[in-house]
């Protein structure tokens, strides 16, 4: 097969086609996206805002919000300005680009979930210690090395993947540029590297996902001591909201990357891909502003005051 120039732009086959009813899931997936957008940036104006959310638990917070927003960007603009023009066409650079931001906020939300898990640990086990197990220096060193920790594995998976020389097909079966669809054009021997960067996201999901489930099995092991009915519900209620955001995102990042290669299709891979890019940051905010007294407290203060 003929060796395509690695200079020239890729095609992005996209999500729809312009069939009434595909424009129909379009317009659903902008409006979904741009509630999505404000949703995210009102979690984050109500922590910022409200001095009783000014703790570790929800700086941490805040960072989920900033994640979802920027993924939301990474993706939707693109996937909607190729639809609306017909120009699919995305230079190496921009594919790389888009592969770096999306690894960068998927990874980091690995480690940003399991460092709130952590927070909730020492709340509800050593409430007393709270201030020296979980300090704003431990916070901060846990936000920067989540965020550091993904744009590491961003930036590696990125230049890997645009390393290899493609062939002439050069169209992807997708809507954004994923690492995974991406080597699929490579014309050239890409087992080793699919094997590394399988071992790279096993490693990325599991060990976060670990730490998890130490956290909430101490959690759950403290709240059954507890004697008040009325403290394990409110422990439940506080935990519940970040348990629902674990299982929403894990459950996707399992699908999409721990799945053996034999049950691999692209358009069920399109699909979950949508769901947690664009689904799951809408949701994030509604399961925290539901689920969660403080940020309703937050909310209804800052709904008082208009």
């Amino acid at each position: 097969m003929k060796i395509w120039n690695t200079t020239s732009d890729f095609i992005l086959l996209g999500l729809f086609n312009h069939t009434a009813a595909h424009l129909f899931l379009f317009v659903m997936v902008l409006t979904i996206a741009f509630t999505s957008l404000v949703g995210n940036a009102l979690m984050i104006f109500l922590i910022h805002q409200d001095a009783r959310l000014h703790m570790p638990m929800y700086f941490l917070l805040s960072q989920l919000p900033l994640m979802d927003m920027m993924l939301v960007s990474t993706v939707v603009p693109k996937m909607a300005a190729d639809y609306l023009t017909g120009q699919k066409s995305i230079s190496p650079a921009g594919c790389g680009l888009q592969i770096f931001f999306f690894i960068t906020l998927e990874g980091g939300e690995c480690f940003l979930l399991a460092s709130m898990s952590y927070d909730r640990y020492v709340a509800i086990c050593h409430p007393l210690r709270y201030p020296f197990l979980m300090s704003w220096q431990l916070c901060l060193r846990m936000t920067v090395g989540s965020w550091f920790l993904g744009a590491a594995d961003g930036l590696m998976q990125a230049a890997a993947t645009l390393s290899f020389p493609f062939c002439d097909a050069h169209e992807i079966n997708h809507f954004f540029c994923e690492a995974p669809t991406l080597v699929r054009l490579a014309c050239a021997d890409t087992s080793v590297f699919e094997n590394v960067m399988y071992i790279c996201c096993v490693l990325m999901l599991l060990v976060p996902f670990s730490l998890i489930l130490v956290s909430y099995s101490l959690i759950f092991a403290a709240v059954l001591k507890m004697h008040s009915r009325e403290a394990r519900k409110k422990t439940f209620a506080t935990c519940s909201s970040h348990l629902s955001v674990v299982g929403l995102f894990y459950g996707a990042a399992t699908f999409i990357y721990m799945r053996p290669k034999s049950y691999r299709s692209v358009n069920h891979d399109k699909i979950v891909s949508v769901f947690y890019t664009i689904f799951t940051p809408l949701l994030n905010p509604i399961i925290y502003s539901l689920r969660n007294s403080d940020v309703k407290g937050a909310l209804r203060k800052c709904m008082g005051s208009v």
